[in-house]
């Protein structure tokens, strides 16, 4: 009971100069600030990269042969005694009819370009570096706080718009003329009159069965989805909240960590599921340090560098599982607080070493 009420007076000292203290504390209790945090949502947006257009194709006419049975001489008279007079007469007919070629020309694009907003500006409370002149042996006292804020972010996608869009021309193409010449009685005969047959031949001539013509085809347009986050609910209430007291001091997260590895194993995301979300859950708002150290064996930068990344690590496995990242201070100590007399160029046996190769956790004032 005495290092709970030892551990208020030292939160109480060293909040007092930054904000309000909570109200009608009571002895033995221990007390955390706290502040909602910012609530966004992920929304989708679909641009246009490539617009709608449509794809002309033409069909050439087709012709057809076809016979036809022409006169070539006409019935007539002979006469035997003034016999009949004939002539010669050219007749023109069309033996391949006009028609058209088409032409396309296809559509043209030009190049564009738009710009989404991504992630929105925000701010948020951040704990700046303890006094230089703090008596104070705790990290978290005789320090301020800062409300710093990020600027939105952006991105640029590449996308076309339709310049000219497809047509056609088309060119004309002639018709061809052919004749034939045919006798023709200019005079017929007198007195005896004898019948002369009139004489047929058959032509050939090519006559337009379909004429050209035009197919077309929407090609559909190309388009992206994309994911953006958008602010919901403005956080930066504070409050306070009670607390066990033994949260408020590191406690243990027995992670087994591979060699030299930052990476969860499945044993310690269960670990994770069942040690910190609990109090995460049942404290809302109140914000976790994770603290993550190494033995001194090794390169102290190695160290450095190993812990921090596992303290992210767990970090990041506790933001994919919905804790918002504002409430989370993930921090590396490397070989910094070992927990025994093992130092640089001590012997320690086995286990004294792993006593400091750790990993930590304890709630903070937000």
């Amino acid at each position: 009971m005495r290092k709970k009420l030892l551990l208020l007076a030292v939160m109480t000292a060293s909040f007092a100069m930054a904000q309000d203290l909570p109200e009608n504390p009571q002895p033995g209790k221990c007390y955390v600030r706290c502040t909602t945090p910012d609530v966004y949502v992920n929304e989708t947006e679909t641009i246009t990269l490539k617009p709608a257009y449509k794809v002309l194709k033409t069909v050439p006419a087709t012709f057809k042969t076809v016979t036809e049975r022409v006169e070539v001489k006409a019935a007539g008279k002979k006469l035997t005694v003034v016999p009949e007079k004939w002539g010669t007469e050219t007749v023109t007919y069309v033996s391949k009819q006009g028609g058209n070629t088409l032409r396309i020309t296809p559509a043209s694009f030009r190049p564009s370009s738009e710009t989404i907003e991504i992630k929105p500006a925000y701010a948020q409370w951040e704990l700046g570096a303890a006094a230089p002149d703090c008596e104070s042996g705790n990290p978290d006292d005789c320090r301020y706080w800062c409300y710093k804020g990020y600027p939105a972010e952006f991105t640029t996608v590449d996308t076309q718009v339709l310049g000219v869009d497809a047509s056609t021309s088309k060119t004309p193409i002639g018709s061809k003329n052919a004749s034939y010449t045919k006798r023709v009685l200019l005079e017929p005969a007198r007195v005896i009159e004898e019948v002369i047959p009139a004489e047929y031949k058959t032509i050939t001539k090519t006559v337009l069965d379909k004429d050209a013509y035009t197919v077309e085809e929407t090609i559909p347009a190309v388009t992206k989805t994309i994911s953006k986050e958008v602010l919901k609910q403005k956080g930066g209430l504070t409050t306070w909240k009670e607390v066990e007291c033994s949260l408020v001091e590191y406690q243990a997260l027995p992670i087994n960590w591979n060699l030299g590895s930052a990476t969860l194993t499945s044993a310690a995301k269960r670990i994770i599921d069942t040690r910190l979300l609990p109090v995460l859950s049942q404290n809302p708002g109140v914000k976790l340090e994770i603290a993550s150290h190494t033995d001194v064996r090794g390169n102290a930068t190695s160290n450095q560098d190993l812990s921090e990344r596992r303290a992210k690590a767990v970090a990041d496995y506790l933001i994919s599982k919905g804790i918002n990242s504002s409430l989370l201070v993930a921090n590396g100590y490397g070989e910094n607080k070992t927990k025994n007399r093992c130092k640089e160029g001590v012997s320690c046996t086995e286990r004294e070493h792993a006593v400091n190769r750790r990993t930590e956790f304890r709630l903070i004032n937000n």
